[in-house]
């Protein structure tokens, strides 16, 4: 089954499902769906940070400061952050992320409730071929300069989602 196969929810405006799709169909009717992002860190508090592949349906070749993806149909948050963290960094036995805030991203791409979520990763990675590009272990000085400098193009929900997360953290939410 490709990815564009793949069975979704659909969800209205306050995050209740009114229906399912196959993903190829939500992305081009533009419906709502469900998607989480986990911000991963290491031992030293380093965020992980990718370039995802040319071959994604949404933002190839852009580059990301989360893991995450769209929630299955019937799938909930936090099952969903746990498979796409170890899906895409490639370790098994991660911790449960921890779920911080959601909101409704509407944006370049579409429109989909994103729930924010972080975990800590001391395993080695070994990230999924079919997602990641490339990767790299950047703190948090580092991230916030490439963010700044513009120099790499990052997915607009990521980066939605990180300005989100960084008011959160300063707000001591």
């Amino acid at each position: 089954m490709s990815a564009a196969d793949e069975v979704l929810d659909v969800v209205d405006r306050d995050d209740r499902v009114t229906g399912q799709a196959p993903r190829g169909e939500v992305y081009a009717g533009g419906l709502i769906h469900r998607c989480v992002f986990v911000q991963a860190r290491d031992a030293q508090g380093r965020i992980f940070v990718h370039r995802r592949t040319a071959s994604k349906l949404v933002f190839p070749s852009a580059y990301d400061m989360f893991v995450g993806g769209v929630l299955g149909a019937g799938e909930g948050y936090a099952q969903a952050a746990l498979r796409e963290a170890e899906e895409e960094l490639g370790v098994q036995g991660l911790a449960q992320p921890v779920p911080l805030f959601k909101f409704l991203y509407e944006g370049p791409g579409g429109a989909w409730w994103s729930y924010v979520h972080e975990v800590r990763c001391d395993l080695p990675v070994r990230p999924q071929e079919s997602e990641v590009a490339w990767h790299a272990w950047l703190s948090e000085e580092e991230l916030v300069q490439r963010v700044a400098d513009g120099a790499w193009e990052w997915v607009p929900d990521g980066l939605e989602a990180y300005r989100r997360l960084r008011a959160h953290r300063e707000s001591g939410q």
